[in-house]
């Protein structure tokens, strides 16, 4: 039955041994100072490497791109050698590993970002939007974003510039390609969607003009280390961090077009996955399927069963399991002899040590 879900596939100049994801997920577990991935996180991946591709998590491409305390950066000669350990440890054990590059834009905190003011693409607060920070001096904590700056042209190009460098980094680091987060409310959402975007510029108004960031964004990524190694996340229908779009099946259709004709090897999806949450449209899918050649990854609420029905149905090539691989680290074992999956400690998701990251074990016989 699970057969469609354990064939190869080709991705880019990478042969993929099965059609499961393991999805970018924060766990802010990276050294300080300097949020540098470290031994642990090296581990923690190559548990994971039987994923047929795993997507490392949100990696921030500057200080100004840091959302929330103790995520890891991409920008330091240290984060970059840290980097190389985690890819290290994967490939030794025959893993496949992308980069998520991050920049949160608005959602973020002063105490995060050196006390600078966050930018984004509008001077608009994102209500209801919390953030961890730890500033030293009071306890850790989630505190309220703050109002953002207008990002000015020349700011666009300097974060052009920093993913472009990024996409550099990531290379130099081992990893096999990048992921561009453009989903989830942060700074490419930010200008994609219609009520986070009331530029009057050619960066804001029509489709077009809010998908032009997004564009310039991958075409100097694309530049720098060729399309085979960019993917692009997405997040058509989600509201998080307070982003939202008017029309979300336009928008996005007119994306996918668009990262096809830049030619990226995957578009990633994020679907909401909160319980009752809506299910993607299916005529979304097909029209995400006809406007977009190369693969496409599903991830949100997904099983084996419903995964294997996603990929033969043609709508997606792979699909995305997350909350589930962080108790199951050997996670496609377990989907293809139907064994029973562990539930995760959600105490644990975000900062600590060891506990809640690799001590999780993998399925034995007889249980």
């Amino acid at each position: 039955m699970k057969e469609a879900l354990f064939q190869p596939l080709q991705l880019g100049k990478v042969s993929l041994k099965n059609r499961i994801v393991m999805p970018p997920m924060t766990r802010s577990r990276a050294s300080q100072p300097g949020n540098i991935a470290n031994d642990m996180m090296a581990e923690y991946y190559a548990q994971r490497a039987t994923a047929g591709l795993i997507v490392a998590e949100g990696t921030q491409i500057s200080e100004m791109g840091q959302g929330y305390a103790w995520t890891p950066g991409i920008y330091t000669p240290e984060q970059i050698a840290g980097w190389k350990n985690v890819t290290d440890a994967v490939h030794e054990k025959k893993g496949v590993i992308f980069s998520q590059l991050w920049h949160v834009g608005r959602v973020t905190h002063p105490d995060n970002i050196g006390g600078q003011q966050p930018i984004s693409s509008s001077a608009l607060k994102a209500e209801n939007v919390k953030v961890f920070i730890d500033n030293g001096s009071d306890e850790p904590g989630f505190v309220d974003v703050v109002e953002p700056r207008e990002m000015t042209k020349d700011d666009i190009n300097r974060v052009v510039g920093e993913y472009r460098q990024a996409a550099l980094n990531a290379i130099e680091a081992g990893f096999d390609g990048i992921e561009l987060h453009a989903a989830n409310g942060y700074l490419v959402n930010q200008f994609i969607d219609s009520e986070a975007n009331n530029r009057t510029d050619e960066y804001g108004g029509s489709i077009d003009n809010r998908l032009r960031f997004l564009s310039e964004v991958v075409e100097a990524m694309v530049d720098a280390i060729g399309a085979e190694r960019v993917g692009v996340r997405l997040a058509p229908f989600t509201s998080l961090n307070g982003t939202v779009d008017k029309t979300p099946v336009e928008t996005y259709t007119a994306a996918a077009a668009l990262l096809n004709k830049l030619n990226v090897v995957y578009i990633h999806i994020a679907e909401v996955d909160w319980d009752d949450a809506p299910d993607t449209p299916t005529e979304f899918k097909h029209a995400i399927r006809e406007a977009y050649q190369g693969v496409i990854i599903y991830a949100g609420r997904y099983n084996g069963e419903k995964a294997t029905q996603a990929i033969t149905d043609g709508l997606a090539d792979m699909v995305g399991f997350g909350r589930p691989f962080i108790a199951n680290p050997d996670l496609p074992k377990r989907i293809k002899n139907d064994y029973p999956l562990s539930a995760h400690d959600p105490e644990t998701l975000f900062g600590g040590a060891e506990k809640g990251l690799l001590d999780y074990p993998e399925h034995q016989a007889g249980e």
